[in-house]
């Protein structure tokens, strides 16, 4: 497989065309970045953790009946996936809250919420991703109401599969960010799922696992993915 035809690079990975038209190559950075680009770093052996970690994630999910573009790992940092019409959303969900959630609201950190938030976000680096409803998705024509209802209804799914998941390994599933994307008309899940776009805690000691590490200067991100994956593994 190579990487000749590059159709995409991002702050985390770049994408080539794959062999297979519907097809496409994932290769992770080592780049760790924050406050959407203001904060880079190069910080050798991130972009392999992030790749077998979401593949351990994605092949739980997929054993659960969540259809998502993964086909394959190639090597311990590149994934082929299937080429897909990626809808320009974040989709965030919120269990526990911490982040902006905190920050927008004055509330206090670490408390259970009675039952999940979603937002929304539209996916623009040049405006800074910035909040989206539901009204300005349908007026946009980002996607109509079958589609973000099917949507937030697989989301909550994936919650319900994954709280139990990170549980399992004494982990808090705080919140995290999905993507979407269509292949053959049908919606599945896109993108990646690691300690970048999700919020994990210990859970004796509320410790954050993931990329609150380099964002707060809380610890060695690449010391805390590979915790991660090793708990993972064990399980």
């Amino acid at each position: 497989m190579t990487e000749d035809k590059l159709l995409y690079t991002g702050k985390a990975k770049n994408v080539y065309q794959a062999q297979q038209d519907d097809e496409v190559l994932i290769v992770y950075k080592d780049q760790a970045t924050a406050l959407n680009g203001k904060k880079k770093e190069i910080l050798p052996g991130k972009g392999t953790l992030d790749c077998q970690i979401s593949q351990l994630v994605f092949n739980y999910l997929i054993k659960n009946g969540i259809k998502t573009h993964l086909v394959e790992n190639l090597s311990d940092h590149k994934q082929l996936v299937k080429k897909t019409d990626v809808f320009p959303l974040e989709v965030v969900l919120r269990n526990i809250t911490s982040g902006s959630l905190v920050r927008k609201f004055q509330v206090e950190e670490g408390q259970r919420l009675a039952e999940p938030i979603i937002e929304f976000y539209y996916k623009s680096d040049a405006l800074d991703d910035p909040f989206i409803n539901e009204s300005q998705i349908h007026a946009l024509k980002i996607a109509d109401k079958t589609e973000l209802e099917f949507i937030k209804k697989m989301t909550l799914k994936i919650n319900e599969l994954l709280k139990p998941f990170f549980d399992q390994v004494g982990f808090d599933l705080v919140d995290f960010k999905l993507e979407y994307g269509k292949y053959n008309n049908e919606i599945i899940l896109v993108d990646e799922f690691s300690p970048d776009n999700c919020r994990l805690w210990n859970k004796k000691d509320h410790h954050s696992m993931d990329k609150d590490v380099f964002r707060k200067h809380k610890g060695d991100l690449v010391e805390t993915y590979q915790a991660v994956l090793q708990r993972l593994q064990d399980k």
